[in-house]
């Protein structure tokens, strides 16, 4: 299967990359970067002391060479790709975060014509956390608050992350409940006692925190909590080559991890 990286000079496009490059199943066809990165023309594994014959680019016309993108840059940069994958017939695994619902909106769309796989985290251990915490929820529906802790490096721009999301997501399912509808995206000043049913968030951003996610179930007397930590983004790029190849055997469609994971 021929792959296409995009942000191939950044940190998870370079893991992503090395990935790849260790897959005997999966060949390295396309690198690409944002116009006017310094690393355009120079070798795709110059970082690791290997030429792999792919030239970064800011071309978007060379995913016609490729059978899937690994995507996880930024939303308008991915929605940008995303269209270049329609034109080109080429699938899409996107681990991007932060995206509008007009831009989730326009993913729904896309896979109307190309496979996708669409998660917030591709990281398999993150993924059974997700079902651990839909188990959890379900138990603890009655007596118990829920808080979100999340923590990440200081580059990360969106807040709160894409897995924090997907974590209160699954907790209001459990409940019943939209996550809109009872979430409490911040707290400062005269807050008043805690409402019952809603779901806390809190967020640090600092140094080169890989990802750390925690889950409170706080109730009278205990205190339960599910935790996952990051210390790799390796994680997430063995988890993207899965779903690459989850997708081999789909023409359109949307998919997440689960979905990989289980099939």
């Amino acid at each position: 299967m021929r792959i296409a990286i995009a942000g191939a000079d950044g940190r998870m496009g370079r893991m992503l990359i090395e990935a790849v490059t260790a897959c005997p199943d999966l060949t390295l066809a396309v690198a690409l970067d944002r116009p006017g990165s310094s690393s355009i023309g120079h070798d795709a594994g110059a970082f690791l002391g290997q030429k792999t014959g792919v030239l970064i680019t800011d071309d978007l016309n060379a995913l016609a060479q490729a059978d899937c993108l690994i995507d996880f840059t930024r939303p308008e940069g991915t929605l940008l790709h995303l269209q270049a994958c329609i034109q080109h017939g080429v699938k899409c695994v996107i681990g991007t975060t932060g995206f509008t619902d007009e831009g989730k909106q326009a993913i729904q769309a896309a896979s109307q014509k190309i496979a996708i796989v669409f998660a917030p985290n591709m990281s398999v251990g993150v993924n059974a956390t997700l079902k651990l915490l839909d188990m959890a929820a379900r138990l603890l529906n009655s007596g118990y608050d829920a808080e979100v802790f999340e923590a990440h490096h200081r580059h990360k721009v969106d807040a709160p992350s894409g897995t924090a999301l997907a974590m209160g997501e699954t907790v209001a399912s459990a409940w019943g409940k939209k996550l809109d509808d009872i979430a409490d995206w911040a707290r400062h000043g005269e807050t008043g006692a805690r409402e019952t049913g809603h779901i806390g968030f809190s967020v640090v951003r600092g140094g080169d925190i890989v990802g750390e996610h925690t889950v409170y179930f706080c109730g009278t007397g205990e205190r339960l909590e599910i935790t996952h930590r990051s210390t790799s983004r390796a994680t997430y790029a063995q988890g993207s080559m899965r779903a690459a190849r989850y997708l081999s055997r789909k023409d359109f469609g949307l998919f997440n991890m689960q979905d990989v994971l289980t099939s």
